[in-house]
């Protein structure tokens, strides 16, 4: 069975980069979420056309609850259309995200 393409619209208020957004999941009281913040706000300042958004998982139940999170950080690489191309649960390495982005743009 495939499921179809988890896909984030203007309706998700999230605003998309040019080429490519990470978007990060958090909480206030999560610690892994701080050193995520930092590094995918590095990763997307190195490369241009990319975008990082961080949604706090509290205020946004519904898209969390519609994306299937179910921790924090969850971080979310989608192509310049919307489309979540990597999923990923926790803290990443940077070469990860970097990695993880050639895929996307």
């Amino acid at each position: 069975m495939t499921r179809q393409a988890e896909t984030l619209d203007a309706e998700s208020g999230v605003q998309l980069g040019e080429r490519a957004t990470l978007v990060q999941f958090s909480t206030a009281f999560c610690q892994p979420c701080r050193a995520t913040r930092r590094t995918l706000a590095e990763v997307a300042a190195m490369v241009e056309g990319v975008g990082h958004v961080e949604i706090d998982a509290e205020e946004r139940l519904d898209l969390v609850r519609r994306l299937g999170i179910v921790r924090t950080p969850t971080v979310l690489v989608l192509d310049r259309t919307g489309r979540v191309v990597v999923r990923a649960a926790g803290q990443p390495r940077r070469a990860d995200v970097i990695a993880a982005l050639g895929r996307a743009v």
